[in-house]
């Protein structure tokens, strides 16, 4: 396969620089650095050249690839630990937003009470936009575990009384909003 001319062929000789070093260690760090970065030797030293006129010349917002990395490292590593956070407030939110539907329920969940009791907000919701909702559906849509005896116990003593109130019925497919 023919590689496709980019002209720089010809300019090659008119390019080259020879630099000497003072001595072969100094050749051998700088190998050893291009081979690091994963560039050839040629690629290393422009790199490194340019990044010290630049550096030198006080362009502005100018950063070297080493303080590039650095800095990618910090957001990388700021990043996890906002990820851990955002984990546990998530979780921190859910217990509470638990907490707060039990708190709720609870009338509907103790046979004794007396006073007002007030209706899951959701559910009303739910049943007030239409179409036939199935227990398992109303379940899933309040984000009610199906295991949770409580809260099961709960949404259907909620269903039971806005049926008595005449607000919905029971058809064969689901809960329906009566209004």
């Amino acid at each position: 396969m023919v590689k496709p001319n980019r002209g720089k062929t010809e300019t090659i000789k008119e390019r080259a620089i020879y630099v000497y070093l003072p001595s072969l260690e100094m050749v051998e760090e700088w190998k050893s650095g291009a081979d690091k970065a994963g560039v050839s030797i040629s690629k290393f030293v422009v790199d490194r050249v340019e990044d010290s006129i630049r550096r030198e010349v006080g362009e502005e917002g100018y950063l070297n690839r080493i303080e590039l990395i650095k800095r990618l490292r910090n957001a990388e590593e700021e990043l996890k630990k906002l990820r851990n956070e955002n984990s546990l407030l998530k979780r921190l939110v859910e217990n509470l937003d638990n907490e707060l539907k039990r708190y709720r329920a609870k009338p509907f969940i103790e046979e004794e009470f007396e006073g007002i009791r007030r209706f899951d907000k959701e559910l009303i919701e739910l049943l007030r936009k239409g179409g036939s909702y199935s227990d398992e559906e109303i379940l899933r849509r309040l984000s009610v575990d199906p295991s949770d005896t409580d809260m099961v116990k709960a949404v259907s003593k909620q269903l039971e009384a806005l049926e008595e109130y005449g607000l919905i019925e029971y058809r064969g497919r689901g809960w329906r909003w009566k209004g």
